[in-house]
């Protein structure tokens, strides 16, 4: 009798959430899958296509290219990620006397919002009266003004990779401290008595103990990097030309300005399966290895 009315108590407070779960979640998700099989517009459904736009985007050149992008980006930005946040957390976990404030100034540039964000870097490192050219002219490091963003590819992808580094790292590095904190002192006090030094115990000690850890942290880095869309968008636009537009920056295009909302869905619903094979994929072989 108890257990009984307990799930009734368990439902009757589960069904607000599984509801608003359902009509915002569930739903979409189910309408999506909808519209990529027809030809949609903003106004209104048009013809039942079938899976015509998922052969386009096969053949489209363009899609291909965006894509090809974005895992550039995901190949350069996950590595370099994952080691920055690492290091930030040694530093983090000594015993120092402004260990709570590199804690917080490392953590506080992941609460800002990406426009905040990119339009302190866009004043930074704007050419002619940016912080970053005007200090290199000052030492007289500069010969010419360097356009870090919308002129030149690599240099864009580098200003894009150093701005979401400086955004994310922090979220990163709070993983990386929990798992640091998580292992024995008493592993690093044997190795000192057995005269291992400090990079002896990082490699031998810290590295394989915290394996789990950064294997949570690199799948949700490939994830979120393969989303990236806001900090291109709001500072170079997918350029030069479309050299660094990413996938979702391409979805977008399609959907709301080329008004072609059932190709922008095929697209979606192609990346989501990508993603979820991805991460079995990580998952599976981060397993093996553990």
């Amino acid at each position: 009798m108890n257990r009984k009315y307990n799930l009734v108590h368990a439902a009757v407070f589960l069904l607000p959430f599984c509801a608003v779960y359902f009509v915002f979640m569930i739903l979409p998700l189910f309408q999506g899958l909808y519209i990529s099989l027809h030809d949609w517009t903003k106004i209104r459904k048009m013809d039942f296509v079938g899976l015509e736009n998922f052969f386009r985007m096969f053949q489209d050149a363009d899609f291909w290219e965006s894509f090809g992008n974005t895992t550039l980006f995901v190949v350069l930005s996950t590595p370099i990620l994952l080691i920055a946040a690492f290091i930030l957390a040694l530093i983090c976990s000594q015993p120092q006397r402004f260990q709570t404030f590199f804690r917080s100034a490392f953590f506080i540039p992941q609460v800002l919002s990406v426009s905040v964000v990119c339009s302190l870097f866009t004043l930074m490192f704007r050419p002619y009266v940016g912080l970053i050219n005007t200090t290199l002219n000052s030492f007289g490091l500069l010969q010419n003004e360097i356009f870090w963003f919308g002129k030149d590819a690599a240099l864009s992808w580098f200003f894009i990779i150093f701005l979401t580094l400086w955004w994310t790292v922090g979220f990163s590095m709070l993983l990386f401290l929990a798992g640091l904190q998580d292992i024995p002192s008493s592993l690093y006090e044997a190795a000192k008595i057995d005269g291992a030094g400090y990079f002896y115990q990082i490699s031998r000690i810290t590295i394989p103990l915290l394996r789990p850890v950064t294997s949570v942290i690199f799948l949700l880095q490939v994830i979120s990097s393969y989303k990236l869309f806001a900090q291109v968008w709001l500072t170079t636009r997918g350029g030069p030309g479309t050299l660094t537009r990413p996938v979702i920056q391409y979805i977008y295009q399609k959907g709301f300005i080329d008004n072609e909302m059932g190709y922008a869905s095929a697209i979606s619903y192609f990346l989501l399966v990508f993603l979820i094979f991805l991460a079995m994929l990580i998952n599976k072989v981060t397993k093996n290895e553990d």
